[in-house]
């Protein structure tokens, strides 16, 4: 149509999800670098989600495209299928052939042996489902059972969930926490920002052969209004844009084709759609009022032509008592500031603040659960904390004293004492793993968050520190807050906290000694006998970090990176404190692809 006009190869603005046209925004880089990375992991979930037409689908292409050589996918595009039907799709995709009345059981015993074989040729078995919002709790349920397939060394599948924003509230179901515990890596994809759209539009023009700015400044203005940075809707709107312009035989988009087009494709901005869903709100509730007078009205009647009806029942159980009514929207407002107060990162201002709270139910989950009499009942409100308070807790375990008026950001005060912090999200096995106290995120029964600081972790009975002081409680009870997020300190190096002469000792000479000089020991504490000493001292350290690696069944590349050094410390330094009691060694991995989150206070 419009293209030869133009001087375009092909369209510019497709909504089909070509990988040579994802512009990479910095959300784009970062849900992209999620899956790279994720998929370098040993299994699990990865979970994409974003709004209709942010360019989730397009990103699976491109990474489809780019995975390392080893790497075999599987693709599902239609999640609405049965149990038994989602394994049958897996199996086709990975070309395993079945019978067409196999069972559910003869399906995952084919796809877990396909799985090993692939395993010892050295293949990486990935399964992406894309619109993973209308997968069902049953199929959700079956695909983290097929993550349980491993050897002693890694899981065998990574599953990748593509899906909107209700793909969240879906894994934050209770009955799906344990799949939501095995998320490795998530990532919420936004709209473009209002800047980047310049870029965008001449990187699609760019990729269809045309270099020159065909749409007008004002006209970018508008397009984003009209798009509010969504990439389906930027593309639908431009590309009935350049229809308009062709049809007037001008070689210009401005304002006028975009509002034009804009109107064609129904393309709104997101203040109109809010307007929108306000006023549907406002009609919904004044009809919710409506019927609840009507059914007061109606009850009372009742009430009054059968009294009968009410006989028995305690004036206290029939009455609403307006100060009780008038404190609990009191607390309820108390509850979501200290809820802010979690959020904000350790500021001066938040770190005595009221412990984090909401109103309290009398249907406490897993508070009967502790067998031993000693053991407290977790409470979330008496017992969550904030954020600065939780890291202060943790702080003092590791014997310093956090000074907020020189650092307001916790990490920032553990760079200055030589510690680290490191942000993972996982299961209890790999906070054992790692085996440093932590601070626990937890959400409570309403979504709002609170912290805890986890000292001490034996059996089911977790020690905390909370503003009242040290506290026993069951580990099962304080589970049913937590959904995986921890973070822990850890100590750096000497030759990373070097505060002397740079020039007395260069970094690489530092690294080099203290690295040799730990692998000596290291190699003579895990090797098996004199001969594997004799082997791997002879390696080059690269080499014999892999071998240490391999050992404490960490990902095998070589670097010294967080998870490394902390082995080393488990195995070396007697002083650190210790989450799991006399435990110095981690036995299986944690899993690489647990990603290490952005830092925060």
């Amino acid at each position: 149509m419009y293209y030869d006009f133009f001087g375009f190869r092909e369209p510019p603005f497709s909504i089909a999800p070509d990988p040579r046209y994802l512009y990479l925004s910095e959300r784009h880089k970062e849900a992209l670098a999620h899956l790279m990375y994720g998929v370098q992991g040993q299994g699990g979930f990865i979970v994409i989600t974003g709004e209709v037409g942010t360019g989730k689908t397009t990103i699976s292409r491109c990474f489809i495209e780019n995975v390392p050589e080893h790497v075999d996918i599987a693709l599902i595009l239609n999640p609405r299928l049965s149990a038994r039907e989602l394994l049958a799709s897996v199996c086709d995709e990975l070309g395993i052939a079945y019978p067409d009345d196999a069972t559910i059981k003869q399906l995952i015993d084919r796809i877990n042996r396909h799985l090993l074989e692939a395993h010892a040729r050295g293949r990486h078995q990935v399964l992406i489902i894309d619109e993973a919002q209308n997968l069902s709790a049953e199929v959700l349920e079956q695909l983290r059972l097929l993550t349980n397939l491993e050897t002693a060394e890694k899981k065998l599948l990574q599953i990748v969930l593509l899906g909107q924003p209700e793909l969240k509230e879906i894994l934050g179901r209770p009955e799906l926490r344990q799949l939501d515990q095995r998320v490795t890596a998530r990532y919420h994809l936004d709209a473009l920002e209002k800047d980047e759209l310049p870029a965008y539009v001449h990187y699609r023009l760019g990729v269809a052969g045309v270099k020159v700015e065909l749409f007008t400044p004002a006209a970018i203005r508008l397009l984003y209004s009209k798009s509010q940075g969504v990439p389906r809707l930027i593309n639908l709107i431009s590309d009935r844009a350049l229809l308009g312009a062709y049809s007037e035989g001008v070689q210009q988009i401005e304002s006028r084709h975009i509002r034009a087009a804009s109107k064609e494709v129904g393309g709104r901005s997101r203040s109109q759609r809010h307007s929108d869903a306000s006023r549907v709100l406002r009609l919904a509730t004044a009809i919710a009022v409506l019927v609840a007078v009507t059914v007061v009205g109606w009850a009372y009647l009742d009430s009054r032509r059968e009294p009968s009806r009410l006989v028995g029942v305690p004036a206290a159980e029939t009455a609403t008592d307006p100060t009780a009514e008038a404190d609990a929207v009191e607390e309820g407002t108390s509850a979501g500031q200290a809820t802010a107060a979690v959020d904000h990162e350790g500021t001066g201002d938040d770190g005595d603040a009221a412990l984090t709270g909401t109103v309290e139910r009398s249907d406490e989950p897993g508070a009967s659960r502790a067998d031993s009499q000693s053991l407290v009942p977790f409470d979330f409100k008496a017992h969550g904390l904030t954020t600065a308070q939780a890291y202060d807790s943790l702080f003092r375990l590791w014997g310093y004293d956090w000074d907020r008026s020189d650092y307001p950001l916790a990490c920032d005060y553990a760079d200055a004492t030589g510690l680290r912090c490191l942000h993972r999200q996982g299961s209890r096995r790999s906070m054992e793993d790692i085996n440093r106290p932590a601070v626990l995120t937890l959400k409570g029964p309403q979504g709002e968050r609170a912290h805890v600081t986890l000292s001490r972790l034996e059996g089911d009975v977790a020690t905390l520190r909370t503003a009242e002081g040290t506290l026993e409680v069951s580990f099962s009870d304080l589970e049913d807050y937590w959904y995986g997020d921890f973070s822990v300190l850890w100590q750096v190096p000497p030759y990373m906290a070097w505060n002397g002469d740079p020039s007395e000792l260069p970094r690489q000479n530092r690294e080099g000694v203290w690295l040799s000089s730990r692998m000596m020991q290291l190699v003579g504490l895990h090797a098996d006998d004199s001969d594997e000493i004799e082997r791997v001292s002879r390696l080059i350290r690269d080499e014999q970090i892999r071998w240490y690696q391999k050992v404490k069944g960490l990902e095998q590349d070589g670097v010294v990176g967080a998870m490394t050094l902390i082995q080393m410390s488990n195995d070396l330094d007697a002083g650190v404190p210790r989450l799991v009691p006399g435990r110095t060694t981690i036995i299986a991995p944690a899993g690489p692809g647990q990603m290490v989150q952005p830092r925060s206070g």
